[in-house]
Protein backbone atom coordinates (compact mmCIF):
# COMPACT_ATOMS: atom_id res chain seq x y z
CA UNK A 1 0.00 0.00 0.00
CA UNK A 2 1.28 3.32 -0.95
CA UNK A 3 0.31 6.91 1.13
CA UNK A 4 1.73 10.11 -0.76
CA UNK A 5 2.53 12.10 2.21
CA UNK A 6 3.57 15.20 -0.72
CA UNK A 7 4.52 15.82 -4.23
CA UNK A 8 8.26 14.44 -3.03
CA UNK A 9 7.37 11.80 -0.24
CA UNK A 10 5.46 8.99 -0.01
CA UNK A 11 4.53 6.15 2.51
CA UNK A 12 4.88 2.44 1.43
CA UNK A 13 3.03 -0.34 3.59
CA UNK A 14 5.17 -3.91 3.00
CA UNK A 15 4.53 -7.40 5.01
CA UNK A 16 7.82 -6.69 7.23
CA UNK A 17 7.37 -2.32 6.79
CA UNK A 18 5.57 -1.55 9.41
CA UNK A 19 5.63 -4.70 12.06
CA UNK A 20 5.90 -4.85 15.43
CA UNK A 21 7.51 -8.18 16.67
CA UNK A 22 9.01 -9.60 20.34
CA UNK A 23 9.87 -8.27 23.71
CA UNK A 24 13.61 -9.05 23.90
CA UNK A 25 15.46 -9.98 26.80
CA UNK A 26 18.69 -8.37 25.34
CA UNK A 27 20.39 -5.37 27.16
CA UNK A 28 21.11 -3.04 24.43
CA UNK A 29 18.80 -0.76 21.73
CA UNK A 30 19.38 0.19 18.45
CA UNK A 31 17.89 2.41 16.10
CA UNK A 32 19.10 1.76 12.80
CA UNK A 33 17.70 3.21 9.85
CA UNK A 34 18.24 1.73 6.50
CA UNK A 35 18.14 2.91 3.03
CA UNK A 36 18.90 2.34 -0.39
CA UNK A 37 18.34 3.42 -4.35
CA UNK A 38 19.51 1.07 -6.74
CA UNK A 39 17.73 -1.84 -7.91
CA UNK A 40 14.50 -3.50 -6.17
CA UNK A 41 15.07 -2.04 -2.80
CA UNK A 42 11.62 -3.16 -1.06
CA UNK A 43 13.09 -6.82 -2.24
CA UNK A 44 16.58 -6.17 -0.55
CA UNK A 45 14.58 -4.73 2.41
CA UNK A 46 12.56 -7.66 2.86
CA UNK A 47 15.92 -9.97 2.93
CA UNK A 48 17.74 -7.89 5.25
CA UNK A 49 14.60 -8.39 7.33
CA UNK A 50 15.29 -11.93 7.83
CA UNK A 51 18.90 -11.64 7.61
CA UNK A 52 18.35 -10.23 10.74
CA UNK A 53 15.04 -11.87 12.23
CA UNK A 54 17.45 -14.95 12.10
CA UNK A 55 20.36 -13.39 13.29
CA UNK A 56 20.62 -14.51 17.00
CA UNK A 57 22.70 -11.73 17.36
CA UNK A 58 19.73 -9.27 17.24
CA UNK A 59 16.57 -9.18 18.16
CA UNK A 60 14.09 -7.08 15.62
CA UNK A 61 11.47 -5.02 17.93
CA UNK A 62 9.97 -2.49 15.45
CA UNK A 63 10.09 -1.48 12.23
CA UNK A 64 8.65 1.56 10.25
CA UNK A 65 6.80 2.03 6.78
CA UNK A 66 9.27 2.93 4.03
CA UNK A 67 9.31 6.30 2.94
CA UNK A 68 10.84 7.14 -0.81
CA UNK A 69 12.57 10.69 -0.50
CA UNK A 70 14.33 12.64 -3.02
CA UNK A 71 17.96 12.10 -2.59
CA UNK A 72 20.38 15.16 -0.76
CA UNK A 73 23.73 16.21 -1.57
CA UNK A 74 24.30 14.39 -4.77
CA UNK A 75 21.25 15.13 -6.27
CA UNK A 76 21.36 13.31 -9.64
CA UNK A 77 20.41 10.13 -9.01
CA UNK A 78 17.15 7.95 -7.81
CA UNK A 79 14.84 8.96 -5.17
CA UNK A 80 15.71 6.48 -2.06
CA UNK A 81 13.56 4.32 0.15
CA UNK A 82 14.33 4.73 3.77
CA UNK A 83 13.20 3.18 7.23
CA UNK A 84 13.93 2.80 10.53
CA UNK A 85 14.09 -0.71 12.75
CA UNK A 86 14.44 -0.85 16.73
CA UNK A 87 16.73 -3.74 17.46
CA UNK A 88 17.82 -5.42 20.94
CA UNK A 89 21.58 -6.89 20.88
CA UNK A 90 23.86 -7.73 23.61
CA UNK A 91 26.81 -6.59 21.29
CA UNK A 92 28.56 -3.46 21.98
CA UNK A 93 28.62 -0.32 19.45
CA UNK A 94 31.36 -1.41 17.62
CA UNK A 95 30.82 -4.40 17.14
CA UNK A 96 27.34 -4.16 16.33
CA UNK A 97 28.94 -1.54 13.61
CA UNK A 98 30.91 -4.12 12.35
CA UNK A 99 27.91 -6.82 11.71
CA UNK A 100 26.11 -4.19 10.33
CA UNK A 101 28.89 -3.14 7.63
CA UNK A 102 29.24 -7.09 6.72
CA UNK A 103 25.31 -6.70 6.15
CA UNK A 104 26.18 -3.34 3.69
CA UNK A 105 28.75 -5.70 1.62
CA UNK A 106 26.64 -8.81 1.38
CA UNK A 107 24.44 -6.64 0.08
CA UNK A 108 26.72 -5.67 -2.40
CA UNK A 109 27.13 -1.71 -0.93
CA UNK A 110 29.89 0.10 -2.92
CA UNK A 111 31.65 3.60 -1.44
CA UNK A 112 32.27 5.40 -4.59
CA UNK A 113 31.84 8.93 -2.89
CA UNK A 114 30.01 10.83 -0.40
CA UNK A 115 26.28 10.48 -1.03
CA UNK A 116 26.65 8.19 -3.57
CA UNK A 117 23.69 5.77 -4.95
CA UNK A 118 23.92 2.85 -3.20
CA UNK A 119 22.17 -0.62 -2.79
CA UNK A 120 22.18 -0.75 1.36
CA UNK A 121 22.98 1.91 3.85
CA UNK A 122 22.59 0.83 7.40
CA UNK A 123 23.21 4.16 9.87
CA UNK A 124 23.12 3.25 13.79
CA UNK A 125 20.94 6.79 14.31
CA UNK A 126 20.47 5.65 18.41
CA UNK A 127 22.35 3.10 20.71
CA UNK A 128 20.66 3.23 24.24
CA UNK A 129 21.27 6.95 25.31
CA UNK A 130 25.35 6.75 24.53
CA UNK A 131 26.95 9.31 22.82
CA UNK A 132 30.33 8.11 21.07
CA UNK A 133 32.73 10.40 18.49
CA UNK A 134 35.08 7.87 17.16
CA UNK A 135 36.47 8.10 13.48
CA UNK A 136 34.49 4.40 12.75
CA UNK A 137 31.11 5.75 14.85
CA UNK A 138 29.21 8.88 15.74
CA UNK A 139 26.29 8.04 17.65
CA UNK A 140 23.76 9.44 17.63
CA UNK A 141 24.01 9.85 13.90
CA UNK A 142 24.55 13.46 12.96
CA UNK A 143 22.02 15.25 11.26
CA UNK A 144 19.15 12.79 12.18
CA UNK A 145 16.82 15.26 13.42
CA UNK A 146 17.29 17.28 9.68
CA UNK A 147 16.60 14.27 8.25
CA UNK A 148 12.94 13.62 6.79
CA UNK A 149 14.46 9.96 5.56
CA UNK A 150 14.64 9.83 9.61
CA UNK A 151 12.06 11.44 11.31
CA UNK A 152 9.21 10.44 9.44
CA UNK A 153 9.69 6.57 9.59
CA UNK A 154 10.57 7.09 13.30
CA UNK A 155 7.33 8.82 14.24
CA UNK A 156 5.89 5.38 13.63
CA UNK A 157 8.23 3.38 15.85
CA UNK A 158 8.02 5.71 18.98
Amino acid sequence: MKRTLSKELSLYFTSNFPKNLKASSKKNFVLIGIGGNIGNIKRRFDKLFLSLQSDARFDIIKTSPLLKNPPFGYLEQNYFLNGVMVLKTNLSPKASLKAFQRYENRFKRKRSFKDAPRTLDIDIIFFNDQKINTKELIVPHPHWFKRESVLIPLGYVI
